[in-house]
């Protein structure tokens, strides 16, 4: 019998020890949730009011903020005490309240996390389309380019022709007199002199497009280093397309050609100006942005559920005592008992 009692008082000392250190440990839990349920309401609520104050005044965004996620908390609190069955109209009330809060932190939130996450793909994109729209302005500047010098070298064969009959005397203009006479007259020194003119215009011609391809080329350079040391880059970008611009304006203007629109591009602080939230961002759906966004309020909600559902600990010996005990006497009763007695 004492070894009976000694086990089984061992017993007891160690059931109550682990007890304790189970309480103990469910407990921290319990505290710990109530700062993570916070941290997460004010993290939620900075990205919803975020995407809001774009919408409304600041401080009716900042109203609304506190009022939704508020409302997802105290929601989701009671929502883990009470039970459809025992009163379904306000069941369905809670959760279409916590349903219409969720939805309106998520969507507004989403724009802070859209921006984010499609940060470098913006910039990126922008980065494409510049190079896009240069790439465009360059390819018409080779065209014309290229329609300016046939034309020069048409020009430049037609004197050549002209100088070579006026020599031989075989031009149409050539007076009688002079027909089929060789020499080195006035009237081959006259088309001479053109050609020489003709000749030196287009060396000038081609001198000055050499100093354009130099731009060009710097032009593209700056374009493809945009990643590294932007503003630099983006600035010498700038000054390149100004100067390509200037330089060929006067060249096509000079030969009589009509010049292709340069593109405008945007200043440096547009470039590096983050997005405006917008429902376009909508349009352009980021899967992962929606799921940061329903993910803190999703864990919101769940650490609250919890945090109300739980018990706070396992049940002492004298808890545990007095819950038997009422099981028991629940079990011993009689409903309407004296009213059958009565019938």
């Amino acid at each position: 019998m004492e070894k009976e009692s000694v086990i089984k008082i061992n017993h007891g000392g160690l059931g109550s020890l682990l007890n304790s250190i189970q309480t103990l440990f469910v407990g921290m839990l319990r505290i710990w949730s109530i700062p993570i349920v916070l941290m997460l309401s004010i993290a939620s609520g900075f990205t919803t009011y975020y995407g809001l104050s774009h919408f409304i005044l600041p401080w009716i965004a900042l109203i609304i903020t506190i009022a939704v996620q508020s409302i997802i908390v105290i929601c989701s609190l009671e929502l883990a005490g009470i039970h459809w069955k025992a009163n379904r109209l306000r069941y369905l009330s809670v959760v279409l309240s916590l349903m219409v809060a969720i939805a309106a932190s998520i969507t507004f939130s989403y724009f802070k996390f859209y921006e984010i996450s499609q940060s470098d793909t913006i910039r990126i994109n922008r980065i494409n389309e510049i190079r896009k729209d240069v790439d465009v302005y360059l390819s018409a500047i080779l065209i014309t380019k290229g329609d300016i010098l046939k034309q020069q070298n048409s020009d430049l064969d037609k004197a050549t022709n002209e100088v070579s009959q006026a020599y031989f005397g075989t031009h149409a203009q050539v007076p009688p007199a002079y027909k089929n006479m060789v020499g080195e007259g006035p009237f081959w020194r006259h088309y001479n002199q053109r050609y020489q003119a003709k000749k030196a215009q287009f060396d000038q011609l081609d001198k000055e497009f050499h100093l354009l391809d130099e731009h060009i080329r710097t032009l593209q350079t700056s374009l493809n280093h945009l990643t590294v040391d932007t503003e630099k880059n983006y600035q010498k970008a700038l000054a390149g397309l100004q100067e390509v611009q200037l330089k060929f304006n006067q060249l096509a203007t000079n030969a009589g050609h009509t010049v292709p629109q340069a593109p405008i591009l945007m200043t440096y602080a547009q470039f590096i100006q983050g997005v405006t939230p917008s429902f376009a961002m909508w349009n352009d759906f980021s899967l992962f942005a929606f799921a940061c966004a329903a993910m803190v309020d999703f864990f919101t909600f769940l650490l609250s559920y919890r945090l109300e559902s739980t018990a706070p600990g396992p049940l002492s010996e004298q808890e545990q005592e007095l819950a038997f005990e009422c099981l028991r006497q629940f079990s011993e009763f009689r409903i309407n008992e004296i009213g059958r007695a009565h019938v």
